[in-house]
C-alpha cells in the first residue's frame, strides 16, 4: 500500500527536471497512440468480418446438411420432408452441386452447378443479387439457368432468350463409345435469364444456377442431393434448430451455419487480424521503452527520497517496488487513454463514416471502413498493455537495485 501510494504521487506530481516530466508525457502518448491502433484496426477486423457474413446471408443457406460419407444423399427428398416437419424449420430444400462444362456463342468454360428446387427464391434472396435480368428456374415450356457475374463475362453473354447455354456432365452410367466421344457427356441446353453477383469470388467467378430436376436428369440422379438447405424462421435460435436436426437425422450427416460453410474465409480474415495485432503490439514493446528512460531518470531524480526512505526503515525490496509499480502505472495509464480514443474513433466511424475506402463506389460493396468494436478485443489489447508494463518494470527494477546497491 506504502510503495503504491508513493508511486501514484510520483506519477502525478510535477519533476524536478523539465526533462523527466517531458519523457514520462513522451511515454504515455506512445503507450496511448499504439493501443489506440490496436483497438482500431481488430475493430476494423471486425467489421469486414460482419460485411463478409452480410453477403454471405444473400447466397448461403442458414444451414446446410451434407452426408459425411460419399458424395450424395440418396434419399434427400424423403430427409427433406423428415426436416420440413421439424419446429421453427422454415423450409429444406435438396441441392446439387457439381461441376460441369458450359458452352455459349462458341465460349466455353467449366463451371460450377448449384441446382435448386423451384420454391428457392420464395426461401432465399436471390432476387436481390441479380444485376441483370431475373431470377428464373422453369416455365411451361423451357428450363432457365442464372449465372454469376464472372461467368458471364467470360462466356461474353447475357440474358437473351435466343441464346442457350450448353451444359456438359461426364456420363455417370453406361459404356462409353470410343467413336463418338460425345456419348461420354450427358448434355442440357437453358435459356440464360438472369446474372447474379454476391461479390465473393467464390461464387461470382464460375457459378450458374439451374433447376434441381435438371440437374437430376443430366447426373442420373432420381432421389439423390449432395446436400438439404435449411432456412429458420426469425424467432429460433439456429444452434437450437441444428441440435434438433442432428438428434432426427443422426449423425451420418454433417451439419454446418453460415461460418462453417466458409470456414476458410472467416479464418483468414481472423489469421490477418492476429498476424496484424503482433505487428502493432510489437510496436507498442517499442514504444514501451520510452518507459524504462522514464523510470530511470526518475530513479535518478528521486535519490533523497531514497536515502529519506532507507532512514525511515524502508527496505530495498519496498523502494524497488515503488518504482516497479510506477512503470505499470505509467503503461497502464496510456493503455487505459488509448482504449478509450480507439474506441470513440471507433464509434465515430460507425456513425459518421468518415474514412472513405478508395475505389469506384459502384464497384464496392461498402463505401467507408467498416468497424465493430468487441469487448474481447479491449480485453486481449489490455491484457497487453499490462504484460508489457510488467515487463518494463522488471527491467527498471535492474537498474534501481544496482542504483541502491552504490
Amino acid at each position: 500500500m506504502f510503495s503504491l501510494r508513493v508511486a501514484l504521487r510520483y506519477l502525478f506530481s510535477k519533476k524536478t527536471h523539465n526533462a523527466v516530466n517531458i519523457i514520462s508525457l513522451i511515454s504515455v502518448v506512445g503507450v496511448a497512440i499504439a493501443t489506440m491502433a490496436i483497438v482500431c484496426v481488430l475493430s476494423v477486423f471486425n467489421g469486414f468480418e460482419d460485411v463478409a457474413a452480410r453477403s454471405l446471408s444473400r447466397f448461403d443457406p442458414q444451414l446446410k446438411i451434407t452426408p459425411l460419407k460419399g458424395k450424395v444423399i440418396s434419399n434427400a427428398d424423403s430427409l427433406a420432408l423428415i426436416i420440413n416437419n421439424i419446429d421453427g424449420v422454415k423450409k429444406a430444400l435438396p441441392s446439387i452441386e457439381e461441376q460441369a462444362f458450359a458452352i455459349t456463342n462458341n465460349k466455353q468454360m467449366p463451371v460450377n452447378i448449384k441446382a435448386v428446387a423451384n420454391d428457392y427464391a420464395q426461401v432465399y434472396d436471390i432476387d436481390s443479387t441479380i444485376i441483370d435480368g431475373d431470377f428464373m428456374l422453369k416455365d411451361e415450356d423451357c428450363s432457365y439457368t442464372t449465372i454469376s457475374v464472372g461467368a458471364a463475362i467470360k462466356l461474353q453473354t447475357r440474358p437473351n432468350i435466343y441464346d442457350y447455354l450448353c451444359v456438359y456432365v461426364p456420363t455417370r452410367t453406361g459404356k462409353i463409345n470410343p467413336a463418338n466421344p460425345i456419348t461420354a457427356f450427358c448434355v442440357d441446353s437453358l435459356i440464360i435469364s438472369g446474372v447474379f453477383q454476391v461479390n465473393q469470388p467464390e461464387y461470382d467467378a464460375d457459378h450458374i444456377i439451374i433447376p434441381l430436376e435438371n440437374a437430376r436428369t443430366l447426373l442420373e440422379y432420381t432421389t439423390e442431393a449432395s446436400a438439404i438447405d435449411v432456412s429458420i424462421n426469425d424467432n429460433h435460435n439456429i444452434s437450437d434448430i441444428a441440435l434438433k436436426i442432428a438428434a432426427i437425422i443422426g449423425n451420418e450427416y454433417s451439419i454446418k451455419d453460415r461460418h462453417a460453410q466458409q470456414e476458410q474465409s472467416f479464418k483468414m480474415i481472423s489469421i490477418e487480424k492476429w498476424i496484424t495485432f503482433l505487428m502493432l503490439a510489437f510496436i507498442l514493446v517499442i514504444a514501451s521503452f520510452n518507459i524504462i528512460s522514464t523510470l530511470s531518470m526518475l530513479v535518478i531524480e528521486k535519490d533523497d527520497n531514497i536515502v529519506t526512505f532507507n532512514a525511515l526503515g524502508a527496505t530495498r525490496k519496498m523502494i524497488t517496488r515503488i518504482f516497479m509499480i510506477e512503470g505499470w502505472l505509467i503503461s497502464t495509464v496510456g493503455g487505459v487513454f488509448g482504449i478509450i480514443i480507439g474506441v470513440g474513433l471507433c464509434l465515430a466511424q460507425q456513425w459518421g463514416n468518415f474514412i472513405k475506402l478508395n475505389g469506384d463506389p459502384s464497384q464496392l460493396v461498402i463505401d467507408a471502413y467498416p468497424v465493430r468494436v468487441e469487448f474481447t478485443d479491449l480485453f486481449v489489447v489490455l491484457a497487453l498493455v499490462v504484460i508489457v508494463g510488467f515487463i518494463t518494470s522488471q527491467i527498471t527494477s535492474l537498474f534501481t537495485r544496482q542504483r541502491l546497491n552504490k
